[in-house]
Order: structure tokens, then sequence, then C-alpha cells
């Protein structure tokens, strides 16, 4: 743990001097309290650095929550071992998701399936109570439940430490959610610029508690938080069927963890009331059940909160990019992927290069500079992977 200044604590034993700075330059805005805290996977970002806790009175930053709003994990602990899935062809089960939920970027369902309908029901109403339309931001939003996108988000089959077979996958609140960002982004800095607020950068332009506009981004935000939970739960419900079809017998749910790592929520730390934006970080307080990913070819981890206050109850949500996808596109090669990624299935594409688990910090790193703020339940290494181009 390193107090870098009264408002700046950083607990990344790995961090470049462009994410420092950003997050220094962050931690200065005047309603910070107590302080931001730099998690171990943090690295640069937009508006402040992804892997950031920001706590805030009275403001908040749009840009500091980040645009892909609710993004998180869930995890389905199966009665299966790993023993159990005998000679099945993985790559039957992997087609079987990928033919199941759309992938990429852009795509999205044809049709609303039944699974999905009262979830989409739920929202709508949400979305009344909230007195908004979210189609004015996605025409179609409500064919986005239910679909992965690219990036770094996937889907896995991993087993755990005790042969244990798990069901795992990221994604946040696809389009839609990155409309109603981007909209809250602007209209903050057009407030800002209102007031004649001279702000060390755009991107951390802010909305002021009282104003309509704060209110408005809240209830939006909260709805596209929901619709990011509700969008994991779908998709699980479907890799469930799949791996179910695929093993000729039902899935037993042992446990079903899904949390949030993009997001913001009104919490109490050290005396005060808060709007606490963890952009890439997972909620760490005591007994808290949480996911950690590592990348597509490395170990991921089930946790549990400890509560650690001057993490402000956060731990990171994951390895954390090392390299840019543009760098790392210039410096490792297709045959290096396929190395990392032997023993898995997955699709083999050059696609991937960008998301090569050297391109991320090491996670035995991440997780050794967290070991105040989680204990690890379990550690899962993968046996299939689903990505989108």
């Amino acid at each position: 743990m390193e107090m870098v200044s009264k408002t700046y604590i950083n607990f990344a034993s790995v961090l470049d001097s462009k994410t420092r700075a950003q997050n220094l330059m962050t931690s200065g805005m005047p309603f910070i309290y107590p302080h931001l805290a730099s998690m171990p996977d943090a690295h640069l970002g937009l508006g402040a650095a992804v892997g950031s806790v920001i706590p805030t009175i009275g403001a908040i930053i749009p840009a500091a929550v980040g645009v892909d709003i609710g993004c998180g994990m869930i995890a389905v602990r199966t009665q299966f071992s790993h023993g159990d899935l005998g000679e099945l062809d993985r790559k039957t089960l992997r087609r079987a998701i990928e033919r199941s939920i759309p992938l990429s970027a852009g795509n999205n369902n044809t049709s609303i399936v039944a699974t999905a309908a009262p979830r989409i029901e739920q929202l709508g109403a949400e979305a009344d109570n909230a007195a908004f339309d979210p189609a004015t931001y996605v025409t179609k939003w409500a064919l986005q439940l239910g679909t992965l996108g690219s990036g770094n988000h996937f889907i896995e089959v991993s087993v755990d430490e005790n042969d244990d077979v798990w069901l795992f996958l990221h994604s946040g609140s696809r389009g839609v959610g990155n409309k109603i960002a981007q909209h809250h982004i602007r209209v903050a800095l057009e407030q800002c610029r209102k007031r004649f607020i001279k702000l060390p950068h755009d991107d951390l332009a802010y909305l002021v508690e009282g104003d309509p506009e704060f209110q408005e981004y809240i209830d939006q935000l909260r709805w596209a938080q929901n619709f990011a939970l509700l969008n994991r739960e779908e998709m699980m419900d479907r890799v469930v069927a799949c791996f179910a079809a695929w093993t000729g017998d039902a899935v037993r749910e042992q446990e079903r963890i899904n949390c949030h790592h993009n997001y913001t929520a009104r919490e109490r730390h050290y005396g005060k009331d808060v709007w606490l934006s963890r952009k890439g970080a997972i909620e760490a307080s005591a007994g808290k059940a949480g996911l950690i990913p590592g990348s597509m070819g490395t170990a991921s981890y089930v946790v549990e909160g400890l509560g650690f206050a001057p993490s402000l109850n956060s731990a990171p949500h994951g390895a954390g990019r090392e390299y840019s996808r543009s760098a790392a596109r210039r410096t490792f090669t297709h045959e290096q992927l396929r190395t990392a990624m032997s023993g898995i299935e997955y699709r083999d594409t050059a696609a991937f290069i960008d998301e090569i688990p050297a391109a991320y910090k090491d996670i035995d790193v991440v997780m050794a500079d967290a070991a105040n703020m989680v204990s690890i339940r379990h550690t899962l290494r993968q046996i299939v992977n689903v990505k989108g181009d």
C-alpha cells in the first residue's frame, strides 16, 4: 500500500507512470472523500484509470464510472466434476454456445426468447418508473439482452482445484448502456461549462447532486446496471441449457455469483455517506462473494471480501491490461496465442491476438497485491473459451 497523496492510495505493485498521473489528477478533484484507491490491476482509462475506486460527496463523474455501465461477472458451480465429462467433444459445446448467444459488437438477438421476456418486461417497468425510454438511446434495446459483445468479454467452462466444473462469463450493459453513459458524459461537460468550471481534463466533468441532471443520470445508471446484471443472468441460463444438452444431464446449480465491476453505489466509508464509483473493481465487503478473472488463458478466482477499509471495501476486477490493443497486435503473433491457449478449446483466429494473456498483467501478482482485500475460495482453469471478435 502506497500513500501517494492525501487523497490517493495505490495498491498496484506494477503501475505505469501515465496511469499514476491519471489517478493523481482524478484524486485532486475537490469532492473526493476520503481518497481514491487504485486497484492492483489499474491501467490507463477514459476519465479515470480502469481499476479505480472513487468516493465522492455531492457529485459524480460519469466518465469515471465507465461507458460499459454495470459490466461484471457471473459464475455457476455445477454438480459435475471434470471426470464426468469424459471424452465429450468440447468443440461441440463451444459451437452450441456460439449459436445460442450472439457474439461480437453490434450482434443482437433476432427475437425475444422465453427466458428473456420476463426480464425485458421488468426492465421496461423500471424504465417507466425512472421516466425515460431506453429506445431513445437504442431502438431495439430489448434484443440486446442475452448478448455478449467483444473485447475482453467471454464465456468459459472452467474447473477448480477440487475438479468441480464452473460456468463463467463476463459482460455488461451492451450498446444501450454505452449510449446512456456517453449521453451523460456530454451533459456533465455542458454543465461544467455553464458554471465556468475549469477542469484538469474534460473527461473529469461532473454532475452536481441536487441538480435534475444528476438525478436523471442516477436513475438511468441504475437501470443500465440492472440491465447488465439481467443480461448476464440471461446468457448464463442459455449456457446452462447448452451444457445440459451437451452432457445429457440437467445442471444442478450449487451456487451462482453475479457481481458488477463498473458501477456506482451509495455506501458509507470513513464516517460519511458517499457515492462510490468502482471503475474496474468489485465490492469486497466482509463475507461478500466476488469474481476476479484472469485473461483468456490464465486462472480466474472466486473470492470472498475481507472488508479492507483502505481499499474502500473493494478489490481488483481482473488482470488489467499491460499492452494496449494496438500494441498487443504489434508485439504478439497468432502462433504465440496458440501456444498460450494450449489445452483450451477456443475459436482459433488471429482476431484474438490483442486478448493474448501476455497483453495483461500477471494475475498472480495482482492477487498477491490484493491479499488484504480478498481471500481466495476457488481457483479456476478454463477448458472451453468463447469470445466475440
